[in-house]
Protein backbone atom coordinates (compact mmCIF):
# COMPACT_ATOMS: atom_id res chain seq x y z
CA UNK A 1 0.00 0.00 0.00
CA UNK A 2 0.98 3.63 -0.59
CA UNK A 3 -0.11 6.44 1.05
CA UNK A 4 -0.05 10.28 0.04
CA UNK A 5 0.83 12.14 3.31
CA UNK A 6 0.64 15.66 3.34
CA UNK A 7 2.50 17.24 5.83
CA UNK A 8 6.15 15.93 6.18
CA UNK A 9 8.15 17.73 9.45
CA UNK A 10 4.71 17.77 11.81
CA UNK A 11 4.75 15.49 14.57
CA UNK A 12 2.12 13.15 13.37
CA UNK A 13 3.41 13.28 9.89
CA UNK A 14 6.81 12.05 10.81
CA UNK A 15 5.14 9.26 13.09
CA UNK A 16 3.85 8.37 10.09
CA UNK A 17 6.72 8.08 7.67
CA UNK A 18 8.79 6.16 10.71
CA UNK A 19 6.31 3.53 11.41
CA UNK A 20 5.30 2.54 7.59
CA UNK A 21 8.26 0.83 6.54
CA UNK A 22 7.73 -1.67 9.74
CA UNK A 23 4.16 -2.46 8.24
CA UNK A 24 5.09 -2.46 4.17
CA UNK A 25 3.79 0.61 3.62
CA UNK A 26 5.27 3.53 1.22
CA UNK A 27 4.55 7.22 2.27
CA UNK A 28 5.29 9.93 0.30
CA UNK A 29 5.36 12.87 2.50
CA UNK A 30 4.64 16.14 0.81
CA UNK A 31 6.29 19.15 2.60
CA UNK A 32 5.71 23.35 1.96
CA UNK A 33 7.55 22.92 -1.13
CA UNK A 34 5.40 20.31 -2.65
CA UNK A 35 2.29 21.30 -1.85
CA UNK A 36 1.30 24.76 0.70
CA UNK A 37 -1.85 24.38 1.96
CA UNK A 38 -2.19 28.27 1.50
CA UNK A 39 -3.04 27.06 -2.57
CA UNK A 40 -6.04 24.56 -2.13
CA UNK A 41 -5.45 23.90 -5.90
CA UNK A 42 -2.09 22.49 -6.38
CA UNK A 43 -3.33 20.23 -3.11
CA UNK A 44 -5.63 19.18 -5.20
CA UNK A 45 -3.57 18.97 -7.93
CA UNK A 46 -1.14 16.56 -5.91
CA UNK A 47 -3.88 13.74 -5.24
CA UNK A 48 -5.19 13.91 -9.01
CA UNK A 49 -1.88 13.01 -10.03
CA UNK A 50 -1.02 10.72 -7.55
CA UNK A 51 -0.41 6.99 -7.45
CA UNK A 52 -0.87 6.11 -3.69
CA UNK A 53 -3.73 4.05 -2.45
CA UNK A 54 -4.86 6.26 0.14
CA UNK A 55 -4.61 10.15 1.08
CA UNK A 56 -3.86 11.37 4.54
CA UNK A 57 -3.71 14.76 5.75
CA UNK A 58 -1.71 15.53 8.47
CA UNK A 59 -0.99 19.26 7.94
CA UNK A 60 -2.90 21.93 9.47
CA UNK A 61 -2.58 25.49 11.27
CA UNK A 62 -1.85 25.13 14.76
CA UNK A 63 -0.75 28.04 16.24
CA UNK A 64 -3.88 28.42 17.85
CA UNK A 65 -3.53 32.30 19.27
CA UNK A 66 -2.31 33.66 16.06
CA UNK A 67 -5.21 31.93 14.17
CA UNK A 68 -7.91 35.00 15.86
CA UNK A 69 -5.60 37.71 13.83
CA UNK A 70 -4.67 35.35 10.43
CA UNK A 71 -8.00 34.31 10.18
CA UNK A 72 -7.74 34.50 6.49
CA UNK A 73 -5.00 31.52 6.29
CA UNK A 74 -6.01 29.58 8.98
CA UNK A 75 -9.29 28.81 6.98
CA UNK A 76 -7.30 28.14 4.18
CA UNK A 77 -4.83 25.73 5.25
CA UNK A 78 -7.45 24.11 8.01
CA UNK A 79 -10.65 24.62 6.04
CA UNK A 80 -10.46 24.47 2.33
CA UNK A 81 -6.98 22.56 1.48
CA UNK A 82 -8.14 19.67 3.10
CA UNK A 83 -11.48 20.01 1.49
CA UNK A 84 -9.81 20.58 -2.16
CA UNK A 85 -7.92 17.47 -1.35
CA UNK A 86 -11.01 15.89 -0.17
CA UNK A 87 -13.31 16.34 -3.07
CA UNK A 88 -10.21 15.74 -5.71
CA UNK A 89 -9.93 12.04 -3.28
CA UNK A 90 -13.68 11.63 -4.10
CA UNK A 91 -13.43 12.17 -7.74
CA UNK A 92 -10.16 9.09 -7.94
CA UNK A 93 -12.43 6.97 -5.45
CA UNK A 94 -9.26 7.21 -2.80
CA UNK A 95 -10.26 6.76 0.70
CA UNK A 96 -9.42 10.22 2.39
CA UNK A 97 -7.67 10.68 6.45
CA UNK A 98 -7.78 13.99 8.09
CA UNK A 99 -6.77 14.93 11.29
CA UNK A 100 -9.33 17.31 13.34
CA UNK A 101 -9.50 18.21 16.71
CA UNK A 102 -11.25 18.66 20.38
CA UNK A 103 -11.77 22.84 19.84
CA UNK A 104 -14.50 21.59 17.25
CA UNK A 105 -16.83 21.45 21.08
CA UNK A 106 -17.35 24.23 23.56
CA UNK A 107 -15.81 22.97 26.30
CA UNK A 108 -18.17 23.12 28.90
CA UNK A 109 -19.45 20.15 31.12
CA UNK A 110 -17.39 17.59 32.56
CA UNK A 111 -18.39 14.63 30.69
CA UNK A 112 -16.01 13.13 27.18
CA UNK A 113 -18.11 14.16 24.25
CA UNK A 114 -19.16 11.83 21.82
CA UNK A 115 -18.80 11.86 18.08
CA UNK A 116 -22.62 12.86 17.68
CA UNK A 117 -22.91 15.58 20.23
CA UNK A 118 -23.19 19.30 18.76
CA UNK A 119 -20.24 21.12 18.13
CA UNK A 120 -19.51 24.83 19.08
CA UNK A 121 -15.96 26.24 18.62
CA UNK A 122 -14.91 29.38 20.61
CA UNK A 123 -12.47 30.67 18.54
CA UNK A 124 -11.16 30.80 14.81
CA UNK A 125 -8.82 27.91 15.27
CA UNK A 126 -11.85 25.24 16.18
CA UNK A 127 -14.00 27.03 13.70
CA UNK A 128 -11.50 26.57 10.80
CA UNK A 129 -10.84 22.64 11.91
CA UNK A 130 -14.64 22.65 11.97
CA UNK A 131 -15.14 24.02 8.24
CA UNK A 132 -12.60 21.95 7.24
CA UNK A 133 -14.63 18.33 8.42
CA UNK A 134 -17.87 19.89 6.47
CA UNK A 135 -16.09 20.17 3.48
CA UNK A 136 -14.47 16.87 3.66
CA UNK A 137 -17.55 15.37 4.65
CA UNK A 138 -19.13 16.98 1.68
CA UNK A 139 -16.88 15.91 -0.65
CA UNK A 140 -18.92 12.74 -1.40
CA UNK A 141 -16.06 10.40 -1.07
CA UNK A 142 -14.69 7.54 1.60
CA UNK A 143 -13.39 9.84 4.72
CA UNK A 144 -12.69 9.26 8.50
CA UNK A 145 -12.10 12.35 10.67
CA UNK A 146 -10.05 11.84 13.58
CA UNK A 147 -10.42 14.13 16.33
CA UNK A 148 -8.12 14.40 18.80
CA UNK A 149 -6.48 16.23 21.47
CA UNK A 150 -3.28 16.87 23.13
CA UNK A 151 -0.97 15.70 20.84
CA UNK A 152 2.49 15.34 22.05
CA UNK A 153 6.21 13.25 21.08
CA UNK A 154 9.78 14.28 20.73
CA UNK A 155 9.07 16.43 17.23
CA UNK A 156 8.34 19.67 16.94
CA UNK A 157 6.30 22.32 19.86
CA UNK A 158 4.21 20.32 22.04
CA UNK A 159 3.83 20.91 25.89
CA UNK A 160 6.16 17.85 26.94
CA UNK A 161 8.94 20.03 25.11
CA UNK A 162 8.10 23.47 26.59
CA UNK A 163 7.89 21.94 30.15
CA UNK A 164 11.54 20.48 29.79
CA UNK A 165 12.49 23.91 28.28
CA UNK A 166 10.80 25.79 30.99
CA UNK A 167 12.35 23.44 33.47
CA UNK A 168 15.97 24.50 32.74
CA UNK A 169 15.87 27.73 34.11
CA UNK A 170 12.89 27.31 37.08
CA UNK A 171 11.85 25.42 39.86
CA UNK A 172 8.75 25.93 40.01
CA UNK A 173 6.07 26.75 37.15
CA UNK A 174 2.30 27.35 37.74
CA UNK A 175 0.31 25.47 35.36
CA UNK A 176 -3.47 25.69 34.24
CA UNK A 177 -5.33 22.78 36.20
CA UNK A 178 -8.60 23.74 35.60
CA UNK A 179 -8.94 22.03 31.60
CA UNK A 180 -9.34 18.85 30.93
CA UNK A 181 -7.93 16.60 28.21
CA UNK A 182 -6.53 13.48 26.95
CA UNK A 183 -2.81 13.76 26.66
CA UNK A 184 -2.06 11.55 23.00
CA UNK A 185 1.24 10.48 21.78
CA UNK A 186 1.90 11.43 18.40
CA UNK A 187 3.18 7.65 17.60
CA UNK A 188 -0.18 6.27 18.51
CA UNK A 189 -2.27 8.62 16.48
CA UNK A 190 0.05 7.67 13.58
CA UNK A 191 -0.86 3.81 14.26
CA UNK A 192 -3.68 4.60 14.30
CA UNK A 193 -4.39 6.14 11.02
CA UNK A 194 -2.18 3.43 9.34
CA UNK A 195 -4.18 0.99 10.58
CA UNK A 196 -7.24 2.73 9.66
CA UNK A 197 -5.87 3.35 6.01
CA UNK A 198 -5.32 -0.63 5.71
CA UNK A 199 -8.38 -1.08 6.31
CA UNK A 200 -10.42 1.98 4.32
CA UNK A 201 -12.66 1.84 2.48
CA UNK A 202 -14.17 -1.28 3.38
CA UNK A 203 -14.55 -0.51 7.09
CA UNK A 204 -17.10 2.49 8.31
CA UNK A 205 -15.91 5.99 8.23
CA UNK A 206 -16.85 9.15 9.43
CA UNK A 207 -16.25 10.96 12.48
CA UNK A 208 -14.24 9.41 15.19
CA UNK A 209 -12.47 10.28 18.54
CA UNK A 210 -9.22 9.36 19.62
CA UNK A 211 -7.12 10.71 22.75
CA UNK A 212 -4.68 9.07 25.50
CA UNK A 213 -5.87 7.78 28.85
CA UNK A 214 -6.81 8.40 31.67
CA UNK A 215 -8.08 12.15 31.24
CA UNK A 216 -5.90 15.24 33.05
CA UNK A 217 -5.41 18.48 33.79
CA UNK A 218 -2.31 20.11 32.12
CA UNK A 219 -0.33 20.98 35.85
CA UNK A 220 -0.92 17.00 36.38
CA UNK A 221 0.61 16.35 33.33
CA UNK A 222 3.29 18.38 33.55
CA UNK A 223 3.78 16.81 36.97
CA UNK A 224 4.47 13.71 34.99
CA UNK A 225 6.82 14.90 32.90
CA UNK A 226 8.83 16.12 35.73
CA UNK A 227 8.63 12.78 37.45
CA UNK A 228 9.36 10.57 34.86
CA UNK A 229 12.06 13.15 33.65
CA UNK A 230 13.61 12.92 37.20
CA UNK A 231 13.24 17.12 37.84
CA UNK A 232 11.92 18.68 41.25
CA UNK A 233 9.94 20.73 39.76
CA UNK A 234 7.13 21.81 41.68
CA UNK A 235 3.85 22.93 40.10
CA UNK A 236 1.35 24.81 41.26
CA UNK A 237 -1.90 24.70 40.10
CA UNK A 238 -3.90 28.01 39.00
CA UNK A 239 -6.99 29.23 37.31
CA UNK A 240 -7.64 29.31 33.31
CA UNK A 241 -8.28 32.72 34.49
CA UNK A 242 -4.95 33.31 35.69
CA UNK A 243 -3.23 32.55 32.82
CA UNK A 244 -4.96 34.77 29.99
CA UNK A 245 -4.50 33.90 25.88
CA UNK A 246 -6.13 35.71 22.82
CA UNK A 247 -7.92 31.94 22.05
CA UNK A 248 -10.08 31.04 24.64
CA UNK A 249 -9.35 27.32 25.18
CA UNK A 250 -11.93 24.50 26.16
CA UNK A 251 -12.25 23.68 29.59
CA UNK A 252 -13.19 19.82 28.94
CA UNK A 253 -11.58 18.13 26.39
CA UNK A 254 -12.79 14.66 27.66
CA UNK A 255 -13.79 13.10 24.14
CA UNK A 256 -15.34 9.47 23.81
CA UNK A 257 -13.14 7.41 21.71
CA UNK A 258 -16.21 4.01 21.68
CA UNK A 259 -16.57 4.54 18.01
CA UNK A 260 -13.16 3.85 17.24
CA UNK A 261 -12.73 0.98 19.27
CA UNK A 262 -16.02 -0.49 18.28
CA UNK A 263 -14.97 -0.27 14.42
CA UNK A 264 -11.61 -0.65 14.05
CA UNK A 265 -10.25 -2.18 17.41
CA UNK A 266 -7.95 1.02 18.00
CA UNK A 267 -8.34 1.74 22.21
CA UNK A 268 -7.63 4.95 24.02
CA UNK A 269 -3.11 4.79 24.37
CA UNK A 270 -2.07 5.11 27.98
CA UNK A 271 0.09 8.44 27.47
CA UNK A 272 2.27 7.91 30.44
CA UNK A 273 3.68 5.03 28.72
CA UNK A 274 3.63 7.01 25.63
CA UNK A 275 5.72 10.20 27.31
CA UNK A 276 8.13 7.35 28.79
CA UNK A 277 8.97 6.68 25.13
CA UNK A 278 9.13 10.14 23.84
CA UNK A 279 11.11 11.17 26.94
CA UNK A 280 13.51 7.89 25.81
CA UNK A 281 13.72 9.73 22.16
CA UNK A 282 14.73 13.13 23.80
CA UNK A 283 17.31 11.72 25.70
CA UNK A 284 18.70 10.05 22.93
CA UNK A 285 18.50 12.52 20.84
CA UNK A 286 20.45 14.72 23.51
CA UNK A 287 23.13 12.31 23.57
CA UNK A 288 23.62 11.83 20.27
CA UNK A 289 24.33 15.79 20.09
CA UNK A 290 26.94 16.08 23.16
CA UNK A 291 28.33 13.20 21.24
CA UNK A 292 28.84 15.01 18.07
Amino acid sequence: MKILVFGRNGQVATELQSQAADRDIVVEALGRAEADLSNPEVCAQRVLSTDADVVINAAAYTAVDKAEDEKALAQCVNADAPGAMARAAAQRELPFLHISTDYVFDGSGFTARTTDDPTAPLGVYGRTKLDGERQVAEAGGWHAIVRTSWVFSAHGNNFVKSMLRLAETRDRLAIVADQAGGPTPAADIASALLTMAAKSPEAEGGIFHFSGSPDTSWADFAREVFLQSGLAITVEDIATSAYPTPAVRPKNSRLDCSRLEEIYGISRPNWKAGLAEVLAQLNQTRKSVLKG
